[in-house]
């Protein structure tokens, strides 16, 4: 009996053996390389680089963070403002390193954590183009990778920029930004403007008649009764950390200059009030999308209109409002991530 037993001990060791081998593989899949800095120039900074840009007034530096490594998916992020900060972004880590798409912070130049020149001649389109572009080369950057992602004021950054240099692109995301900034106006004080009380609309508009934009209670009607309803569909209490770093590091010379103090629209004397290159999207022929919110301060359905000019355009509308990445993360992150592996994996369409 016990003769008979010791080939079947050994059966049994030979199989749990086995077993257990199978069980270590795995346990232990192949190691991602998407969190891997090793040997990189820009390993001791955590992916930090400050990248020099030239300009007719000098050159100065502007901040980049590049988040994780993928050399198919690329996205430069644009932020909006002018003169926000890419803290605007700050949730897209919690979506996009777990589909292993690098992406890359980047603060224009006037903005929190670039160099301030401050001179109003570098604050143009023209020159923001030409920014983007030296990013790009410093960043390697390239058709085969690099998809481009401005939001707001980075919206017109982008269009702009793949009006000149879409050769260089692999995608563009057009988020939350129209074509159009007369189209931006209309909507703002023909659709917008009257959802508001009547009381407060009326009280608004006798302190931007006055010019009185300074007025506490300017900020505190347009935070109470606009903003929870149009930039970030949460009480101001629950808006994230991001948000309020966003508007607390908020450069205001520029912003007023380009953009004006206005929150209905861009006009007076604001450098971008006659800004419209609806006209041209018909030469964007790079795959587009068009990310627009049902709640945004841009018109939804002009934003859907866009995405049919483009030789290659999709849209996405959320269900939330400006910042759509923060009150409808689902549906913007869902739209923002198959939009990029499609273009990736040559499934556009």
């Amino acid at each position: 009996m016990k003769i008979l037993m010791i080939p079947l001990l050994f059966t049994l060791v030979l199989i749990t053996s086995c077993s257990n081998n199978q069980k270590r593989n795995l346990s232990t899949p192949e190691k991602s390389s998407y969190w891997d800095y090793t040997n990189s120039n820009d390993q001791a900074t955590g992916g930090v680089k400050m990248i020099p840009i030239e300009t007719e007034k000098g050159t100065f530096n502007v901040y980049t963070k590049r988040m994780g490594n993928n050399p198919k998916m690329r996205v430069l992020l644009l932020h909006g403002g002018p003169g926000g900060t890419h803290e605007q972004f700050g949730n897209f880590e919690g979506y996009l390193p777990n589909e292993e798409i690098e992406y890359i912070y980047y603060d224009q130049l006037d903005s929190y954590y670039s160099d301030k020149p401050n001179d109003t001649l570098l604050w143009t389109t023209e020159h923001f183009v030409e920014e983007v572009e030296q990013v790009r080369k410093a960043l390697n950057l390239n058709k085969d990778n690099f998809f481009l992602l401005g939001q707001s004021w980075g919206g017109i950054l982008a269009m702009e920029y793949a009006l000149k240099y879409q050769d260089h692109l692999k995608g563009l995301i057009v988020s939350n930004m129209v074509a159009s900034v007369p189209e931006y106006n209309k909507y703002a004080q023909e659709v917008l403007g009257p959802q508001l009380p009547e009381d407060v609309l009326k009280e608004i508009k006798v302190m931007e008649a006055a010019k009185d934009y300074a007025n506490p209670r300017y900020e505190e009607l347009l935070m109470e009764h606009f903003y929870t309803e149009h930039i970030m569909r949460k009480p101001l209490q629950e808006w994230p950390k991001d948000v309020l770093l966003l508007f607390e590091h908020l450069n205001p010379e520029i912003y007023v200059y380009m953009q004006g103090p206005s929150e209905f629209g861009i006009t007076g004397d604001a450098s971008l009030r006659d800004w419209d290159v609806s006209h041209r999207l018909k030469e964007i022929n790079v795959p587009t999308l068009m990310l627009g919110g049902k709640h945004d301060t841009m018109d939804p359905s002009y934003m859907e209109w866009m995405a049919t000019e483009v030789q290659k355009g999709r849209s996405v509308t959320t269900n939330g409002s400006h910042l759509s990445q923060f009150d409808d993360p689902e549906t913007y992150f869902k739209g923002l991530i198959t939009f990029i592996k499609d273009v990736d994996s040559g499934n556009f369409k």
